[in-house]
């Protein structure tokens, strides 16, 4: 009897010790699960807050001023950039083309330009967007003369920026963002504006540095 009962006392040490094992097992289990949870939920918010941003922007390929030269450029400087930006973000994009063409001539072109912004003209543009949706808007441009081209100012006076924040940023062979973000701020007065990125067009497609800083600003 006496042995019955001692093997009985070890069978149940054994028992108790496995069923200690499986509680720690299971909990050092849970930890990871609950870390992978939070770093999905990290990660769900970033994409939310990216899916609420808008990159804006307008860009003009062709014959353009680069570096001292006229140089034919197959895509803008403003679209490298703004594509260099949606590779980071996944944000939507909206091109503002107008509706009638500029020259392509650079030269006629900058006189065309200089025209409409004597003027004040606002010039037309192809389709629209809704921004309502969006909280963040990246504003894109190229500096004419001083400040973006006015299909732009045709844009940013047809719609409402209450409420949202814009990060300008522009393409430019030595005006920085010129009188840019002043003219943002008087045309959306109720937007949040950024102070904005100036970016060399001739460096566009070696903007990652410039690029990450708009990013890090959303």
């Amino acid at each position: 009897m006496k042995n019955i009962a001692l093997a009985l006392a070890c069978l149940a040490a054994f028992a108790c010790g496995s069923s200690a094992q499986k509680s720690g097992g299971a909990t050092s289990e849970t930890a990871p699960a609950k870390e992978e949870n939070t770093k999905s939920n990290e990660e769900n918010k970033k994409d939310n807050k990216m899916k609420k941003t808008l990159i804006l922007f307008y860009s003009r390929p062709g014959n353009n001023y680069v570096g001292g030269n006229i140089v034919y450029l197959e895509k803008g400087n403003c679209l490298v950039v703004a594509e260099k930006i949606r590779s980071l973000t996944g944000a939507d994009m909206f091109q503002i083309e107008p509706v009638k063409e500029y020259s392509e001539d650079y030269m006629t072109c900058t006189e065309e330009a200089k025209r409409e912004l004597s003027q004040n003209a606002r010039p037309a543009y192809k389709g629209d967007i809704d921004i309502s949706s969006y909280d963040t808007i990246i504003l894109g441009y190229p500096i004419w003369w001083g400040t973006f081209p006015m299909p732009v100012f045709t844009f940013l006076e047809n719609h409402d920026f209450t409420g949202k924040t814009i990060i300008p940023f522009s393409t430019h062979e030595g005006s920085g963002l010129g009188s840019s973000v002043s003219d943002i701020r008087k045309l959306c007065p109720g937007a949040t504006v950024k102070d904005g990125t100036a970016i060399r067009g001739g460096s566009a497609a070696r903007s990652d540095a410039e690029v990450k800083r708009i990013v890090e600003a959303i």
